[in-house]
């Protein structure tokens, strides 16, 4: 097919079958499992994973692309697989309709591909592991540790959630067409049990939020209405740090504090 990539859709076309080969045994798919593969454009993924498993789930918002996939897999080299084609927005699936062990992969479109990952996190509970495509930068910010340039909000946010491990680098020239940037794939696997436990998640993302939405501030600065010094000292906690040299457990812990001193309201 002569599919011209549409920017609007952030479409970057993989095309190298090294890599391919080693994407496919990174997600290591079997028979019985169900996957959903997000953005499959032109079979890059989806062809491979289909020739390893009985049915696929695909969610796909180009409708020329979905007009070439009901050709292409309807041909009688996949009359013994199945593929489940959704046209829709994937910020707009709801996930968790497929299953409850549901495993998803796909090469995102960078231009949306951290909501589409704050989307998933809605679906966690229904899903066992997600193998991604990204952004070298965006999966250098998700593994990044604290005190590291590349940790932020983004990185509490989805630790908070998964384990995920640094694949592989993936350059330029394995795309079509080849994007500006180097791209990294990614393993993200929820943790079977939170290791830190926020009393209110809602709050623990807005003080997430607040923490870094100056992050050259210290925290007396950027949590001022939530912590005074007698806060920082019961929580072990020098205000003079900033953001970025805070754990996961520490944001945890801040939350917890401010609901158990009902001062939640105090945060803008």
């Amino acid at each position: 097919m002569k599919h011209v990539a549409k920017k609007r859709f952030g479409q970057n076309f993989l095309t190298d079958q090294g890599v391919i080969g080693s994407l496919i045994d990174a997600i290591n798919p079997q028979t019985n499992q169900v996957i959903v593969e997000i953005g499959p454009g032109l079979g890059a993924l989806t062809k491979p994973l289909l020739a390893k498993i009985e049915h696929l789930h695909v969610v796909e918002i180009d409708r020329d692309i979905v007009a070439w996939m009901q050709t292409e897999y309807a041909k009688p080299a996949y009359a013994k697989n199945t593929l489940s084609i959704h046209n829709v927005d994937a910020l707009k699936f709801d996930f968790s309709s497929l299953s409850s062990n549901l495993r998803v992969t796909g090469n995102l479109p960078y231009n949306i591909s951290t909501p589409i990952l704050f989307h998933l996190l809605d679906n966690v509970s229904h899903i066992t592991d997600m193998h991604f495509m990204l952004q070298k930068e965006v999966v250098e910010r998700m593994v990044a540790q604290p005190s590291t340039p590349a940790y932020g909000r983004l990185s509490v946010m989805l630790q908070y959630y998964l384990a995920m491990e640094y694949l592989i680098t993936v350059p330029p020239e394995a795309f079509d067409p080849a994007p500006r940037v180097e791209s990294a794939f990614v393993r993200c696997v929820p943790h079977a049990k939170l290791p830190f436990v926020a009393n209110d998640t809602a709050l623990f993302y807005k003080v997430v939020l607040s923490a870094f939405g100056q992050r050259r501030k210290t925290l007396r600065n950027t949590l001022k209405g939530l912590l005074d010094d007698a806060g920082f000292a019961a929580l072990g906690i020098n205000p003079q740090l900033r953001a970025e040299n805070l754990s996961v457990a520490e944001f945890v812990n801040i939350s917890n504090y401010v609901v158990s001193n009902n001062v939640g309201n105090s945060l803008v």
